[in-house]
């Protein structure tokens, strides 16, 4: 059955489908200081709140790029969080720690935010830049979570494609070159990569990829939870590894997320890039990444010749 909060979550994605259809596409986004943003799901007003949000130092934090994990992490977060409450007898409603994407929602969510107990979980796909200093001055622990940047393209393309709420592209080589200029909603990946790798090295950040995850999820849940500071046992991280599994939260996406499931969680693979790239297209984005990223200590995170080279 599904929760009150899960219910909540599907009758507002219904309701902002109907609006979507009214909508021209130009109007599905909007531009905040040179960015792009979905109008439907953030405004003017959020992301100027945005800056005076008050952070918490136990507060647990998810820094992500579009498509690199975030519904999937987030959920795993949750778990370790939960899983902990309830052995100690200190269970909260769920929806106590569901809060997801600081810049979505109306700028009343942060005086909502500020009435949850901690600890809270949520998110973001802003640039290191855009993030409320309070974060950083409270020293607030940091997920980041990339995944290789052919399979975000990948992955992007679709989610576009199939979310009512975004603007549709006429062909994936369209989309690719909007993609590699940071013409998409939050703009660039290899400028959000390129400002993290600033701070991979600061004591409150943790760089973990979707591939890693992927390979060892039951070593990447200890890594996770070491991280924001919580003890699990064997079983605890038994019982987190199976309920954060992909194709788990996939079969179970219809009830937790309605008809939205089958975009946010749409095949969670590694490789798929190689379904769209051209020749031309992942050559260039090869030199893109040795432009960038190669010889970082983030880029070597990524592993980008096991995962993007042929």
């Amino acid at each position: 059955m599904a929760s009150a909060e899960q219910i909540s979550f599907q009758d507002r994605a219904r309701s902002l489908a109907e609006r979507a259809q009214s909508m021209a596409p130009e109007e599905l986004l909007f531009r905040y200081r040179g960015q792009l943003y979905p109008s439907l799901l953030s405004s003017e007003q959020t992301l100027a709140r945005l800056g005076t949000f008050q952070a918490r130092t136990d507060d647990l934090l998810l820094s992500v790029y579009p498509k690199c994990g975030f519904n999937w992490v987030f959920q795993l977060v949750k778990n370790i969080v939960n899983v902990n409450e309830k052995e100690s007898g200190e269970e909260k409603h769920e929806s106590k720690t569901h809060f997801p994407l600081l810049e979505f929602g109306g700028p009343e969510k942060f005086e909502e935010m500020k009435k949850l107990p901690s600890p809270r979980v949520y998110g973001t796909h802003e640039h290191y830049e855009n993030i409320p200093k309070s974060i950083i001055e409270q020293k607030t622990k940091i997920l980041v979570v990339l995944r290789n940047p052919k399979d975000t393209a990948v992955s992007y393309f679709h989610f576009c494609q199939n979310n009512p709420l975004l603007p549709t592209f006429p062909s994936w080589d369209e989309f690719y070159k909007k993609y590699m200029t940071g013409e998409v909603p939050w703009g660039s990946y290899f400028d959000h990569a390129l400002l993290w790798n600033k701070h991979i090295d600061d004591e409150n950040v943790m760089v973990i990829t979707f591939e890693e995850l992927k390979e060892n999820l039951i070593e990447g849940v200890k890594k996770v939870a070491k991280h924001f500071g919580y003890s699990l046992n064997e079983e605890q991280v038994q019982k987190v590894s199976s309920k954060a599994d992909f194709k788990v939260m996939s079969e179970n996406s219809q009830k937790t997320h309605g008809n939205l499931g089958k975009i946010f969680f749409r095949k969670g693979v590694v490789g798929d890039w190689k379904n769209l790239f051209t020749d031309k297209q992942s050559e260039e984005m090869d030199a893109k990444f040795e432009e960038c990223l190669a010889g970082t200590k983030l880029g070597a995170e990524l592993k980008y010749n096991i995962y993007c080279k042929d």
